[in-house]
Parts: C-alpha cells; sequence; structure tokens
C-alpha cells in the first residue's frame, strides 16, 4: 500500500547557484522541465540557476521563476527516482512555493505557472521600486504581540509605505513582518519592548505581503484570469485562508490576494497535519 505524503514546496530566497543542475544531469525528467520553463518565459532560467551570477538571481524578477523551476525539476527527478511508492494526499508551498503546489496538484499547467509566476515576479520588483520597504524576522514573540506591535507601528492614514503588517506566521515564536522603512523600524522597538529575543532583516527586495504591494496584486490579476485552472487532485491549502483551494475559482481568488495577504503558515501546517500524513517532502 502506498505511503499517505505531504508535499511542500518553498518559497523566495531557497535558491542558490547551482540548485538543480546536478538533478538535471542525471534526470532526463528534470532537464525537461528547466527546458519547458525556458521555453514559455523566453528566458534562459535554467542557465541563471546553474551558473548565476548571484547577484542576477538574487533580483525578485529572476529568482521566482529560478525557484519554481528548481521546485518542480527536484519533485520529477524525486518521482522518476523511485517516488511511485507515494500517495499524495496533500501539499502547501510557502508564498511563491504555492505555485509549485498547484502545478503538481494538476490546477495549472507547468507553461502556465511559469508566465504567471514571471509576471509575479516582475510586478513584485515593479511593487517594490515604486513603495520601498522590507521584511524582518521577529524572534521570540506570539503571533498575537508581533501583531499589536504592527498595529501600533502603523500609519495607514499616511499611506502604504507607512505602515507594516504580520506578513508570515512561520512558527510559534517566529514571525516575519513586512512594510515601510519607518514603520518597520517603529514596529522593531515595539516588538523588542514586548519581549523579542531579535529582529533579523530580510534580504529581500520589498515589503512582500504588505500593503505595498497592491500595484503587484492589480497588475497580477490580469493574468490570473488569461490562465486555465482545474480542480486540483488533492487539496493544496492557501496561504491567505489555511484551508483547501477547493475550485478554479477560490485558486484565482488566492492567488490575486497573495501578494498582499500574510502566509497563515503554521495554520496551514495544522490542516496539512490533520490528514494523517506518514511522510512529509520538502522540495
Amino acid at each position: 500500500m502506498a505511503r499517505r505524503l505531504i508535499l511542500l514546496f518553498p518559497g523566495q530566497a531557497s535558491q542558490h547557484v547551482g540548485r538543480g543542475r546536478l538533478a538535471s544531469e542525471r534526470f532526463p525528467i528534470a532537464r525537461e522541465i528547466f527546458d519547458r520553463i525556458d521555453e514559455a518565459i523566453g528566458e534562459p532560467i535554467s542557465g541563471i540557476c546553474f551558473a548565476g551570477p548571484a547577484d542576477r538571481l538574487q533580483e525578485t524578477r529572476w529568482q521566482q521563476p529560478a525557484v519554481f523551476a528548481c521546485s518542480l525539476a527536484l519533485y520529477y527527478a524525486w518521482r522518476a527516482a523511485g517516488g511511485e511508492g507515494f500517495e499524495i494526499t496533500g501539499a502547501a508551498g510557502h508564498s511563491l512555493g504555492e505555485y509549485g503546489a498547484l502545478v503538481v496538484a494538476g490546477a495549472i499547467t507547468i507553461e502556465d505557472g511559469a508566465r504567471l509566476v514571471a509576471v509575479r515576479g516582475e510586478v513584485m520588483q515593479q511593487a517594490a521600486d515604486q513603495t520601498p520597504g522590507g521584511m524582518r524576522a521577529v524572534l521570540g514573540l506570539d503571533r498575537a504581540s508581533t501583531a499589536a506591535a504592527c498595529a501600533e507601528a502603523s500609519r495607514p492614514e499616511q499611506g502604504p509605505g507607512e505602515c507594516v503588517v504580520l506578513a508570515n506566521d512561520n512558527g510559534p515564536e517566529q514571525q516575519v513582518i513586512s512594510g515601510g522603512p519607518a514603520a518597520l523600524d517603529r514596529a522593531e522597538r515595539l516588538a523588542k519592548e514586548r519581549g523579542a529575543k531579535r529582529v533579523l532583516p530580510l534580504k529581500v527586495a520589498g515589503a512582500f505581503h504588505s500593503p505595498c504591494m497592491q500595484l503587484a496584486a492589480e497588475r497580477l490579476a490580469e493574468a490570473v484570469e488569461r490562465v486555465h485552472v482545474k480542480e486540483p487532485a488533492f487539496p493544496v491549502i492557501g496561504n491567505c485562508g489555511a484551508a483547501p483551494l477547493t475550485d478554479a475559482a477560490a485558486i484565482r481568488l488566492e492567488l490575486r490576494r497573495q501578494v498582499t495577504a500574510p502566509v497563515r503558515w503554521v495554520e496551514s501546517i495544522r490542516v496539512l497535519s490533520a490528514l494523517e500524513p506518514e511522510a512529509w517532502a520538502d522540495t
């Protein structure tokens, strides 16, 4: 009997130069995935993944399709190497990783996923250039206290650049906040006053999963509407609602909201755990 498996797909910042190269050399299916994605978006993503340069790979517009391509190449290489002994009972992806989960579940094709991710990276870079901001990890503080610090630090009447929000609920004492520079400084001070052990800046181009990404959400929505979406073959837990994306309408709404809404990762993992998996796999 096949073992029940949960798949997890990583988000931006998981990429590094050389990732995916060995899989593409050893497994024809991995090379095929890279080639299909290169052709779909009209850019040599595989070359950037394998050889860099590193500074280009760190740019949001390139890193997002690179992570997407590597995740899928590694997944299909794993299947070719003997992963057929598992039954996938659910999946989730952290932010960008949700696109890989949807592809593997059959909700969107590899080519459509690649084109969407390429648009996503481009419009998020544009939004970051228009409304500068950043993200910081808050360690040693619970979700409610971190959210309260963000609410107190925000000045919504002064525009999205003066807001800061809880962007990623990654663990009981590991949150990520996102917003404009001054708002982040205020939230960091308030988080430390509430007992945070450390607050660390993240190496990202902008204030992802915050109101600063509204421009990206609007532009991405146009691309999402052009893509054919099907019902997934197994539950994919959405970042925004921490619930299964059951049909095309729910998936489209999720992808439109995702760049400005928080990633509810802790809740998503709890939902997946309730499916009683026998194994977990992270691409």
